[in-house]
């Protein structure tokens, strides 16, 4: 997969600077553990740290084609694409040449073949840099769903670039700081695409390259969701469905490593694990492998409510046995969760202390363990915002609110396994400045205005691709970045079959009515894979990741808590409200405090270890 970072300076020698981009490429060490290397020109530095996947001995970076003894294109890159080996062999037939078996080479092949419209040919997930040192001219790539982050940082004579903020933040030029409508992004439960939190950061958009030149940076969109007419009847979406999931899966079991599938026991990740199984025993490479994040004593004392109403361990084994995978429980009890140096060690994966609380901790410790059998995992993410998933979708409140429906489900406090605001132990006056609420519909109307419709497309269809459509841009992203930085972190490569853009286009596309046909959640998905399934694992209702239920979870919060209500030198105390901190740490508090006694101590480490200014 591998993490990439580099520098673009018009007005200074950059041959001079190796000790910085060093130390740029040096925080990227978690993304690619395998190797690293650097690149430098005169106005172009370049850093690479790989994770080997495919080709792991030709498949070393920089890479650069050259010509004649000069250097045509050069690129620092991040990622898969899927479609290499039909690429190269249509390369191969226009003349290009090939020294090793890297999808990387593809892409620089790619490039000099069709220019920027290569973006367009790539199927994938990717975040790539590239330098033509004949135009002098960098490209910044992400794939279409924003799979891959990449962020920069446009300078007075160019750019800083990186897979995450920290390898920018390196740059000695530059001190992180956070203004008010970076902390209420970072509040709140929104997603802006672009928007990276760090004032003067962004992200490069997902579907979009970013052009750097003497004249400035410019960015452009090379894809995006369109609507389309849809002319198949329900039979012919099915199988159309099940033809993509078939096709997608056998791609992104290509891999020159130990591979293997995360499996929660739900529809997603049971039809991905099964679909692998199937075409693993085809190839003769079977068993899959599997794993699933489990609680200490949490199949045994779970209590249902109204987001997870069943655990995931006994669906898990199910479908485990039902397709003869080689298994494995990961076990957490609430000492691992609590442990200082692994919710250190995801504030720093991360790089803001914006998630889920424990469920952003138990996904590291999950991928910490899987790290140790298997360097790329199949997921079964974004299938809820592909097939309308999630209950928010069927809960006509939700989807009648003047605002993101997961914002108005009150999603932000109950993921992570509370019932109350993540923002409850804030500073009153703070939350007046930020205002939040008005923050949220301002981001809501961006994304409405962009929505693309049909001019049949009324009443509750029209309303459903608006929903469709903010989840696929929108929340989508905070679940991928979270993916992500949590198994990049232990150098996993974590692959998403349902963000294909053939399969999201597809079901986009797809009337409400068909995505709901049989009055359920994920009727196409469930349609087009039920035979590879145990019904008991079919039928399931939706379960989100889960959350730890035990109660010495809380306590523990309340005493770390305690301890930062005592310490008068904490960073995040004019952050908070006296009152209510006070009453959340009082002897025999009871009160849900969970989302907001994580975010206050989340946001108290990330100000002490990072150096991030406020400027509010």
């Amino acid at each position: 997969m591998c993490g990439i970072t580099g520098w673009i300076s018009y007005d200074h020698d950059l041959t001079a600077r190796r000790p910085v981009l060093e130390a740029m490429t040096a925080t990227m060490a978690c993304r690619g553990p395998d190797a690293g290397g650097t690149w430098l020109a005169p106005h172009a530095a370049l850093g690479h740290r790989r994770l080997a996947v495919i080709d792991p001995e030709g498949g070393a970076q920089p890479m650069a084609v050259e010509q004649d003894g000069r250097t045509l294109v050069v690129t620092t890159y991040s990622g898969e694409v899927y479609n290499y080996r039909e690429l190269r062999a249509e390369l191969a037939g226009l003349g290009h040449t090939f020294r090793t078996g890297s999808d990387t080479e593809v892409v620089l092949h790619a490039y000099l073949q069709w220019g920027e419209a290569f973006a367009g040919r790539l199927n994938g997930m990717y975040a790539f840099a590239l330098w033509d040192p004949r135009t002098e001219q960098l490209l910044l790539v992400r794939d279409r769903m924003g799979i891959k982050p990449l962020f920069y940082r446009p300078t007075r004579d160019g750019v800083l670039f990186g897979s995450e903020p920290k390898a920018v933040h390196a740059h000695p030029d530059v001190r992180p700081a956070v203004d008010a409508e970076g902390l209420a992004e970072l509040i709140t439960f929104t997603k802006t695409p672009g928007h990276a939190v760090y004032k003067d950061l962004y992200e490069v958009r997902p579907g979009h390259l970013v052009r750097v030149d003497r004249t400035g940076v410019h960015s452009r969109c090379y894809w995006a969701l369109e609507a389309r007419e849809h002319t198949d009847d329900l039979d012919t979406t099915v199988a159309r469905v099940r033809d993509l999931l078939d096709d997608i899966v056998a791609r992104q079991l290509i891999a020159d490593v130990p591979l293997c599938t995360l499996l929660s026991g739900g529809l997603d990740s049971s039809a991905i694990t099964a679909l692998a199984a199937g075409a693993l025993a085809g190839q003769g490479r079977g068993p899959v492998r599997s794993f699933a994040v489990d609680f200490t004593g949490y199949t045994e004392n779970f209590t249902p409510d109204d987001l997870r109403g069943t655990p995931d361990g006994p669906y898990a084994h199910a479908l485990a046995a039902h397709v003869g995978a080689d298994h494995r429980d990961i076990v957490l009890d609430t000492a691992a969760l609590m442990d200082r140096s692994h919710r250190a060690a995801v504030l720093t994966a991360r790089d803001l202390p914006n998630g889920f609380g424990d469920g952003d901790t138990s996904l590291y410790l999950l991928f910490k363990a899987v790290r140790e059998q298997s360097t790329v995992a199949l997921s079964g993410e974004s299938a809820d915002e592909v097939f309308g998933g999630y209950r928010w979708f069927h809960d006509p409140a939700a989807v009648g609110a003047d605002t993101f429906p997961w914002i108005a489900a009150g999603l932000s406090g109950r993921f992570s396994g509370g019932d109350a605001v993540r923002e409850a132990l804030l500073d009153r006056t703070l939350l007046a400045t930020l205002d939040l609420p008005g923050y949220e519909r301002r981001r809501y109307r961006e994304a409405l205005a962009e929505v693309p419709y049909l001019d049949g497309d009324t009443g509750h269809q029209r309303r459903m691709r608006e929903v469709s459509y903010l989840h696929l841009t929108r929340f989508v992203q905070i679940l991928l970045d979270r993916k992500d930085r949590a198994s990049m972190a232990v150098g996993l490569e974590v692959r998403v079959p349902f963000c294909d853009h053939r399969l999201v286009e597809y079901v986009f596309n797809t009337p409400w009515a068909m995505k709901t046909f049989d009055g359920r959640e994920k009727s196409l998905l469930r349609a087009a894979v039920r035979d590879v399934l145990p019904d008991a694992v079919a039928d399931r209702v939706k379960s989100p990741y889960p959350s730890t239920q035990d109660p010495g979870y809380t306590e523990a919060l309340r005493a770390e808590l305690r301890e930062l209500a005592a310490d008068r030198t904490a960073p995040v105390r004019p952050l908070l409200d006296a009152g209510a901190l006070a009453e959340a740490t009082a002897d025999g508090a009871r009160q849900a405090i969970r989302p907001g006694a994580e975010l206050a101590l989340g946001l108290d480490a990330w100000l002490r270890t990072t150096g991030t200014t406020l400027e509010l």
